[in-house]
């Protein structure tokens, strides 16, 4: 089951289990079983404070992980390998008393809260989104007696995913109704459940001096910024949605010079913890809503939160990144998540054996039906342009696929449902113009990116696609506001050009500091 170096791996991190940890599992004939009891065994020999032991639970393979020192309801519905080993690791640790790495503020909110809460998170072994759901319920499970988390492979427990209509992971439950879906970091599973948190943040930020140097947006292109103005020890703080970006929802990233291979949460993980080498005043989970501009050059920009706090500071970095681009049709935005969804990685092992659509015929689309060929029945591309615009060789492959069906010159106009999930779509043939009903259970969208500029309109230049406009040096049309990355006008959207523009634009904005003529800091502070 395990390799001689995973296990190696293993045993080095289980020695900081501190206190006795049972694994108790409910098992029944199935091969799934047998592979867990593999698991627990291999395991449960690699530390002398670790044991298992059979039990019963009314789902099998599963299997709780406890102590008798502590009482904690955490399970495991599978196999918690893949992109899930770390979420086991990590429960081994946590249940055999290993603190974690969590903010001392955040244990007490977790322990704190009245309960009771019963979770229950349906995952697939592909999903890069899934383990920071389960391991933010698993902790708050260990930290709190009143809470309970089961973490359930949804692959392997399709009947209960098909009763339940589970369309998309990771999918979480809270007492037997639907409390979230899709990516989660633990101060938002914690805005939801106490609800004066998000007020008590708000009123923190509030309070906070103005910044030299305020970067707006988390991924590679805000990071690198955030780093290299930190770097010239100036006063430097980065308000994120959520640090890591869209490189969160990245699988494979095969092309960042030095790196042969890595994944978007990986490299996420990586980029977080290169901010916190520095002085710098993160601020995550934050989401601009109004740009200020100075009154004057040299005065203090501000930015506005949906929270209802505001941010200073002498110069911005914008770095919102982009989202994925929507169709715009009718059912859309009603069969989300219930048919519709954005990443075949995570989603994908959820439609097997069924049809889907994938709607665009760029390398994104093309890799994602190439994906989805090996495990659903039968995948229909939709393409709108009269050729597929996806390398060559991407198109060689997914031409050779017995279970394709390949779509050009068509505009998909609607979204078609039962009222709980996808039933199929309709599109129009733009050579003839008839329309066109084709039968499914599952539409992935992969048309490119929209940034993330809303907010911006009317403050700032944009380009005609809603772009930041900015100069060679990252200036944009408001002195001392400078972007970078997948926001900008720089064509070329890649990890590694953003992290490049990112540090331009920091080294930007030091240099606009430094040419400043001294104002009065009644002045900055009126401005």
């Amino acid at each position: 089951m395990l390799d001689a170096n995973l296990k190696a791996q293993l045993k080095t991190y289980m020695e900081n289990i501190r206190r006795p940890v049972e694994l108790v599992a409910a098992l029944d004939d199935s091969k799934g079983s047998r592979d867990l009891e593999q698991l627990l065994q291999e395991i449960s020999e690699l530390s002398d404070k670790v044991n298992w032991t059979r039990g019963e639970d009314a789902r099998a393979p599963s299997f709780s992980i406890t102590t008798p020192e502590a009482d904690i309801s955490l399970r495991f519905a599978g196999l918690p390998l893949g992109h899930e080993f770390t979420s086991l690791v990590l429960a081994l640790l946590q249940v055999g008393g290993h603190p974690p790495k969590v903010d001392a503020e955040i244990i007490e909110q977790i322990k704190a809260l009245e309960g009771p809460y019963a979770f229950e998170t349906y995952f697939s072994l592909s999903c890069q989104n899934c383990p920071d759901v389960v391991q933010a319920l698993n902790l708050m499970a260990v930290l709190n007696p009143k809470i309970s988390h089961t973490a359930i492979d949804g692959a392997l427990f399709k009947s209960e995913v098909e009763a339940r209509e589970v369309m998309a992971v990771p999918t979480v439950y809270l007492n037997g109704d639907v409390f979230g879906s899709g990516r989660m970091e633990i101060e938002q599973i914690l805005a939801k459940l106490d609800t004066g948190a998000g007020a008590k943040m708000a009123a923190k930020i509030a309070e906070k001096a103005p910044f030299d140097v305020l970067v707006i947006g988390g991924g590679p292109a805000g990071a690198a910024a955030a780093i290299y103005a930190a770097r010239k020890g100036i006063r430097t703080g980065i308000a994120a949605e959520r640090l890591g970006g869209q490189v969160l929802d990245t699988m494979g990233i095969e092309n960042l010079i030095s790196v042969p291979y890595t994944e978007g949460p990986k490299l996420a993980t990586a980029i977080e913890t290169h901010i916190k080498d520095y002085e710098i005043d993160v601020m995550n989970l934050q989401t601009a809503a109004r740009l200020i501009p100075a009154g004057k050059e040299g005065g203090l920009h501000e930015v506005k939160l949906e929270s209802g706090a505001s941010l200073k500071s002498k110069t911005l970095i914008l770095t919102t990144g982009a989202r994925w681009r929507q169709m715009g049709v009718p059912g859309e935005e009603q069969y989300r998540n219930k048919g519709v969804a954005y990443c075949p990685h995570c989603d994908g092992p959820l439609y097997k054996g069924k049809r889907v659509a994938v709607i665009g015929g760029g390398n994104s689309g093309v890799e994602a039906a190439i994906d989805l060929a090996g495990l659903v029945a039968h995948v229909t591309l939709i393409e709108f342009d009269t050729q597929l615009r996806a390398d060559a060789v991407l198109q060689n492959k997914l031409r050779s696929l017995p279970n394709v069906d390949i779509i050009t010159s068509a505009m998909t106009t609607e979204v078609l449902g039962d009222g709980s999930k996808v039933t199929g779509l309709i599109y129009k043939d733009r050579n003839t113009g008839a329309s066109h009903e084709v039968a499914l259970e599952g539409i992935f969208v992969q048309i490119g990116l929209v940034p993330n500029t809303e907010w911006l309109r009317g403050s700032i230049e944009l380009s005609e696609r809603g772009e930041i406009v900015t100069d060679l040096r990252g200036q944009t049309s408001i002195p001392g506001v400078f972007a970078a990355g997948d926001v900008t006008t720089t064509p070329y959207k890649q990890i590694v050009i953003s992290m490049g523009e990112g540090a331009k634009a920091a080294l930007s904005a030091f240099d606009y500091l430094i040419r400043l003529v001294p104002v009065n800091a009644v002045e900055l502070e009126n401005a």
